[in-house]
Formats: structure tokens, C-alpha cells, sequence
């Protein structure tokens, strides 16, 4: 089943999401909607380094609808405040609203999750 294009008030809700969790963290959040080239952890890694210097401060959600895979990559600095167990928890959520066909609402509220640990950390 291929992905549809996102309708332009999907990614409008998106880029809010992603503008108040930076404003909420300073930290920097970037999605990523695609097909993974090759093994997808390392796909993501890859997209996290092309952030550049602000990698660092950065938190990359990668989704790849037709593989079936999420993954959550943080900084050095952002994994201060967002713990690998709390990306795991927020992925979990993450992943049922997409098996309910909510891919923007999956991803709302991950983005909004990840910055809810990010200023508890």
C-alpha cells in the first residue's frame, strides 16, 4: 500500500506540533515521512547527523509507513531530558494511532509527548 501525500493541513498541524515543543524545550524536532533506505535505524541516524549543528539539540521522528517502522533518534544534548525508555513509551503510543490510520495524530502527539519529557528531565 503506498503512502498518500500529506494534505497541506496535515502538515500544517505537524509544523505547530514541531514549532511548540521548540519553543516549550529549545530543543530542535524534525520529522521525516519516507521510505528508509536501507536498514532503518541507520537510515534515521543518518537524517538525525544531516541536521548539522544542530543535531546536538535535536530529536528526529522517522516514519516509514510502507516498512511498517518508526524510529526516534535524539542529540547528546536532548538525551538529557528525553530518555530512550521515553522514547520507547511515546513510539508505542506513536505506533497505534498509525495502525488506526492516524499518521498525523501519531505523530501530534508523539511530538507533544517527547516535549512533555523534555521538561520534566
Amino acid at each position: 500500500m503506498a503512502v498518500r501525500a500529506l494534505t497541506p493541513l496535515q502538515n500544517d498541524d505537524i509544523r505547530a506540533a514541531l514549532k511548540a515543543a521548540e519553543a516549550r524545550t529549545h530543543l530542535r524536532f524534525a520529522v521525516y515521512v519516507g521510505r528508509a533506505e536501507g536498514a532503518r535505524r541507520e537510515f534515521a541516524e543518518r537524517l538525525h547527523a544531516a541536521l548539522g549543528a544542530v543535531a546536538d539539540d535535536a530529536v528526529l521522528i522517522m516514519v516509514d509507513v510502507d516498512g511498517r517502522a518508526l524510529e526516534i533518534v535524539t542529540g547528546e544534548r536532548a538525551r538529557r531530558f528525553i530518555t530512550d525508555g521515553a522514547c520507547q513509551l511515546v513510539a508505542v503510543s506513536m505506533a497505534g494511532a498509525f495502525a488506526a490510520g492516524d499518521l498525523t495524530g501519531g505523530l501530534v502527539t508523539g511530538i507533544s509527548a517527547l516535549a512533555e519529557c523534555a521538561t520534566r528531565g
